[in-house]
């Protein structure tokens, strides 16, 4: 049966998979002293139309504690949304890597930071001194956890406002892709150029085996990840498996071509959907992720017939759809009649 449960869930990209084999052959050097990640750097760099440091790992948790625990001490803040990944997914990984930083929820519309209420907190930090932790980093998620997206306008206000107060900006780009094929902007309009600093570069959601990066927009800010990413178990022996995957994902735009599919499923189902009797469309479908509020009596026959999909905290009856790269329009098109027919 169709399964909706999460993109994590969904087969590894042909073309990455060939990849894997293709790098199992003979010796490599050992820690990413191995051809293929000494391309990475090169291949990011193009992408991103300027020079970056790159240093890839295996999961999006490490990618994203292991950067904020970089550039936060930990007498810092790290400010994200009450939705983020960092806060309610990774057990407290940026504050470990840090050292003890502080997380700081921001309100959200959509899924995306307040730009008020977190120019409020910024503006009125520091009455009480050196008892306050200090404004660090300031996370955002794109796509979001909810599906929806931030404009390459929104991201350069709120970036411009964190470096008026020497914050960093971290983007959580777990579905970078799915944002960059909705959003149809180049990976540079959409990081360094509106103001993000560091990126948690994923690949894995969207056809990788377990492959994700760190991307760094500044040097000053690179210095030393070497080391956190040792420290944390990141180097792998045999990353020459890891970097294959990121350079086949880049490859002649694989990794756009598999998330606009994704996103064009996420469409496909909100369009069935929407009219159905009791059916509540909450967000924004943006990206590849469907979030309705479902009639019970549909949500229990849906998973009687073997449909799998989470259920979400918050409103009666929410769940969340996320679509994978490799959903097909008639397995879309039977689970809606499926629907429609519990309607």
């Amino acid at each position: 049966m169709l399964n909706l449960c999460s993109d994590n869930e969904g087969p590894i990209a042909p073309k990455i998979l060939e990849s894997i084999v293709d790098a199992n052959s003979g010796f490599a050097h050992s820690y990413g002293e191995d051809k293929l990640t000494g391309q990475l750097k090169e291949v990011f760099s193009e992408v991103f139309e300027r020079e970056v440091e790159v240093f890839p790992v295996v999961t999006g948790t490490a990618a994203n504690a292991l950067a904020l625990g970089h550039v936060t001490p930990p007498y810092g803040a790290i400010y994200c949304t009450g939705h983020a990944h960092i806060l309610v997914d990774e057990c407290g990984a940026p504050g470990f890597f840090s050292g003890g930083a502080s997380m700081v929820k921001v309100k959200s519309s959509q899924g995306k930071i307040d730009g008020s209420d977190f120019q409020d907190l910024v503006d009125n930090w520091g009455a009480h001194g050196d008892h306050e932790p200090k404004p660090c980093a300031l996370s955002i998620t794109q796509t979001t956890e909810v599906g929806t997206l931030y404009s390459v306008e929104e991201i350069l206000k709120l970036s411009e406002l964190a470096h008026q107060h020497g914050m960093v900006i971290h983007m959580d780009g777990a579905r970078f892709a799915n944002a960059v094929a909705s959003l149809g902007c180049s990976p540079a309009d959409m990081t360094w150029r509106a103001g993000v600093d560091v990126l948690s570069f994923g690949a894995t959601k969207n056809g990788a085996l377990a492959a994700e990066a760190v991307v760094f927009f500044k040097k000053e800010h690179a210095k030393e990840f070497g080391r956190q990413r040792m420290r944390g178990g990141h180097l792998l022996s045999k990353m020459r498996f890891v970097s294959a995957q990121l350079l086949a994902y880049l490859e002649e735009g694989l990794w756009l071509k598999l998330a606009s599919h994704a996103n064009l499923a996420a469409k496909w189902l909100r369009d069935g959907l929407v009219d159905l009797r009791g059916v509540k469309v909450i967000y924004k479908v943006e990206g590849n992720a469907v979030f309705a509020c479902l009639p019970e009596r549909m949500l229990k026959g849906l998973l009687a017939e073997g449909y799998l999909f989470h259920r979400w905290p918050g409103e009666q009856g929410l769940v969340r759809f996320m679509c994978s790269y490799s959903l097909q329009k008639k397995e879309i098109d039977e689970f809606v009649r499926a629907a429609r027919l519990l309607a």
